[in-house]
């Protein structure tokens, strides 16, 4: 499932082409997503302007000129898929559309101004798109559960350790419990606790003090990493124009079980442990 750090890469390629501009025409090929899209999802977003596209969590938050607001999440297999009006003249490869593999699994379609078509693809349907207002967004069942954001400079170590507070789970269950902290997820909660020096292991409250500082930051300096690398292409990530994410080549423990640790001299190799049928990543030396 993509991360806050792909959703985040395919929010910024998105947003190039479709804010500022009005949605001619909206194809709904099939509305049995994870949840039923609205039936009259097409005629409500025809002719409205996209004002901004935003991010909350994994989820892409669309605010249209009229205050609708298109909430999207690509589940497991989803991408949006861009296609401009110069791509008949691009290189071969140059875009991602491939109509063999993807066109029978393209559910919504979305024509903007300027003859730019997105694409939304998801062949397990496990995405979803939906419709709400700005007025109502803050309560809709898909986000007033969600923990604060955890890219910018306000998530610190004291918003962390009083989301932690009182929890017995272990700290990567709680990383990813999206009540606690929003968007993050396997991958970037074992390289966050790897470069904060923290066990996944460890007991959740007890990260408090030094320690909730040394995570916080982590979290943020490595999705900030991931975001910059176009976040990570291990199964069905691509940037919307085609593009592959590189952060899995700087991974330092996430899928290197074995492998020598990088980050001490400790001898060891990098462990793998199973958590609430989720891997974890981990050097036992390095993370206390």
């Amino acid at each position: 499932m993509p991360e806050l750090p792909e959703v985040e890469t395919v929010r910024r390629g998105l947003a190039e082409v479709m804010e500022g501009r009005r949605v001619e025409r909206v194809e709904v090929r099939r509305h049995d997503l994870r949840i039923p899209v609205p039936e009259d999802f097409d005629q409500r977003l025809q002719g409205r302007t996209l004002e901004k596209l935003g991010r909350r969590a994994k989820y892409l938050v669309g605010e249209f000129d009229d205050g609708t607001v298109l909430l999207a999440h690509l589940g497991m297999s989803g991408r949006m898929i861009i296609e401009t009006p110069d791509d008949a003249v691009r290189e071969p490869g140059g875009f991602a559309h491939d109509p063999g593999n993807h066109g029978k699994h393209e559910h919504i379609v979305f024509h903007v101004g300027n003859g730019t078509v997105i694409r939304f693809s998801d062949p397990r349907r496990f995405g979803l798109m939906t419709l709400t207002d700005r007025e109502s967004f803050a309560d809709h069942k898909l986000i007033s559960h969600l923990g604060p954001e955890p890219t910018g400079e306000d998530f610190t170590g004291t918003v962390l350790a009083a989301r932690l507070l009182g929890k017995k789970t272990p700290i990567k269950a709680a990383l990813l419990d999206q009540r606690v902290v929003a968007g993050v997820g396997n991958i970037y909660a074992c390289e966050a606790l790897y470069a904060a020096g923290i066990s996944p292991r460890r007991q959740a409250a007890t990260v408090q003090g030094r320690r909730a500082d040394r995570l916080a930051k982590a979290i943020r300096d490595v999705l900030g990493e991931a975001i910059a690398a176009g976040g990570s292409s291990l199964r069905d990530h691509l940037a919307p124009t085609g593009e592959l994410g590189y952060f899995q080549h700087s991974f330092k423990v996430y899928g290197r079980t074995g492998e020598p640790c990088t980050g001490c001299d400790c001898g060891q190799s990098v462990q793998r442990i199973v958590q609430s049928g989720r891997s974890s990543f981990y050097c036992a030396k390095r993370q206390r």
